[in-house]
């Protein structure tokens, strides 16, 4: 990036804070591929853009959405600089690095927000300095320039379509019981799982408990389900919708500790490597696969595009429009997740590199047949 540039923005707060009001009193100002000093950026000279994901607690942003991410815009732009942050499930915590990026003179920002409503203060002080802001994964409110994610409804459409399928073939019946454990009630996403769950679910099966998680805390989960155990029966229910691999985990220990040994059939997302190794081992029915590198790809485009002034056109994908929170029409590129249990681990997560056979055949889960198979 340009460092006279990034020295004349940071020796300018005034001039930041004049258009912060003046987009207040005229709504948001456009970007058009200009920095502060009103020269436009390039890809060849660079501009710096700052990444923000929401938390740890899910291994997959920090192992794979942030250097998928950092690598995709190195080839795009040799010369861009990432900046990175990861909130912890902190809303104020991301308020704060998204402010200090905006100081530090970022030129655009990929927001994966810890709560999309909140997030919408971030994305108006972001275009009110004339920062355009790619959402990530989830849509956060406030008006975003892009949006890439994958299509969330169908991702509990995929979850509840697979778990009447191995409710079907345990010939459950009409009359089979499950427990619901739903996402975060902060993320948008967390509501169009569910949803799409209920889509499937609703009228196939009882749902004799549900929840919402806070911060998709596998603890939490873990607690949720020993309460559903106590009040339904652990020897009672048939299966568990569980909206993550993280929280499945949370499940399968409170079975566990009730004495269950054979697990009904459990569902999660994010395809984590405990989720997989789970699958293989018939703890864990499916994980919903998302193929995190062309998402992170499709972000780095979006966000190359939204920083020169270009327009981006979605490329393979092509652009639908969603509504954000707040009635905002949004640009976005959503794509299709996909289902994996025990017979596809091998031509999904192994077969796109996602992970080794030596990743999920660690010697805890050697002697599962998917491992003894693939030795074999």
């Amino acid at each position: 990036m340009n460092t006279t540039r990034r020295a004349a923005r940071l020796a300018a707060p005034a001039a930041a804070a004049a258009l912060a009001l003046l987009a207040a009193g005229c709504g948001s100002l456009t970007t058009d591929g200009q920095n502060a000093e009103g020269e436009t950026n390039s890809v060849e000279e660079g501009f710096s853009v700052g990444l923000l994901l929401p938390e740890s607690k899910t291994a997959r942003y920090d192992k794979f959405d942030k250097p998928y991410f950092e690598e995709a815009l190195g080839e795009r732009c040799e010369e861009c600089e990432l900046l990175y942050q990861n909130a912890d499930q902190e809303t104020a915590k991301q308020q704060s690095q998204a402010e200090a990026m905006l100081t530090d003179g970022v030129d655009v920002l990929v927001l994966d927000a810890v709560d999309s409503e909140a997030a919408a203060s971030i994305v108006k002080n972001a275009k009110g300095q004339g920062v355009p802001v790619v959402a990530y994964d989830r849509l956060a409110e406030g008006g975003v320039d892009y949006y890439v994610s994958f299509d969330n409804e169908e991702v509990g459409r995929v979850q509840g379509r697979s778990l009447l399928e191995a409710l079907d073939a345990e010939e459950a019946g009409d009359d089979a019981q499950i427990v619901m454990i739903n996402g975060s009630p902060t993320d948008p996403n967390a509501g169009n799982f569910k949803s799409g769950a209920h889509e499937v679910l609703d009228g196939q099966v009882e749902i004799a408990k549900e929840y919402d998680t806070p911060d998709w805390s596998p603890d939490r989960a873990q607690t949720q389900m020993e309460q559903a155990i106590t009040a339904v029966g652990a020897d009672e229910i048939d299966g568990v919708y569980s909206a993550n691999d993280g929280m499945a985990a949370g499940i399968v220990a409170a079975l566990k500790s009730a004495g269950v040994d054979e697990m009904p059939p459990i569902t999660g997302q994010d395809a984590e490597i405990a989720g997989i190794q789970r699958v293989a081992a018939g703890e864990q029915y499916m994980t919903v696969y998302k193929a995190i590198r062309p998402e992170a790809e499709i972000a780095a485009d979006m966000a190359v595009a939204a920083a020169t002034g270009e327009e981006y056109d979605g490329g393979e994908h092509g652009l639908t429009q969603v509504e954000d929170g707040s009635g905002e029409t949004v640009q976005a590129v959503l794509l299709e997740p996909v289902a994996v249990t025990e017979d596809k681990i091998e031509e999904t997560v192994v077969s796109d590199g996602f992970y080794t056979v030596d990743d999920i055949c660690t010697e805890d889960y050697a002697d599962t047949d998917f491992c003894k198979e693939l030795a074999g």
